[in-house]
């Protein structure tokens, strides 16, 4: 029961990833050091006051970099296999006494997935924003995404049967939007080929 219970917070924090990579590192930190989580012997530095500072620098830093107009958009290129790495880590750092085996398996799958499919989505959504709005909109979805990482860290901790659920309903949204975008992607170009195979006749 201790083992699915560090799973589900693993899950939770690790599609926080998707949203923002420091957020859950640091809260992890917090909450390790105020006696709330409890966190693997290999991880053990994480709970640290000195990981505690230097993951709220990076927090601070990658927030105040998606305010500036572009730099969003750049960051979001490089954030999604950094996503899955955080969320992997993340994941594994907090299965206890398990075997190593099923600790980095679970890890890999459920935390690199969840964060890399939730990173994947918000890029999208910034790209949309700063095709429409001429990246004026990009700061409102910046504040969202980081305050749905603070949310989702806190409440992965708190109550990780609930973040698990909200996690899996993320998931199914994300990967139907996902999947629509890849559908209408593939129409145009089925249609961009047909109207040039149609003109060359």
């Amino acid at each position: 029961m201790e083992t699915l219970l560090s799973i589900c917070i693993g899950i939770g924090l690790s599609a926080a990833c998707g949203f923002r990579i420091f957020v859950p590192p640091l809260v992890m930190s917090m909450a390790s050091i105020f006696g709330h989580l409890t966190l693997s012997p290999n991880f053990a530095w994480m709970g640290s006051y000195t990981a505690m500072v230097a993951f709220a620098v990076a927090t601070c830093i990658e927030i105040a970099a998606y305010y500036i107009p572009w730099v969003d958009n750049l960051l979001d290129a490089v954030a999604t296999p950094m996503a899955m790495a955080a969320g992997t880590i993340v994941t594994a750092s907090v299965i206890p006494d398990a075997d190593p085996m099923l600790q980095w398996t679970v890890a890999l799958i459920a935390g690199g997935g969840s964060a890399g499919t939730i990173q994947a989505f918000t890029g999208i959504g910034r790209l949309a924003s700063t095709v429409m709005t001429g990246g004026l909109g990009n700061a409102l979805l910046s504040t969202i995404e980081s305050g749905s990482s603070i949310i989702l860290s806190g409440l992965a901790i708190a109550l990780p049967v609930v973040a698990v659920c909200l996690v899996a309903v993320l998931l199914v949204f994300t990967l139907s939007k996902l999947g629509r975008n890849l559908a209408l992607k593939r129409e145009r170009q089925e249609a961009i080929l047909s109207s040039r195979d149609n003109f060359t006749i």
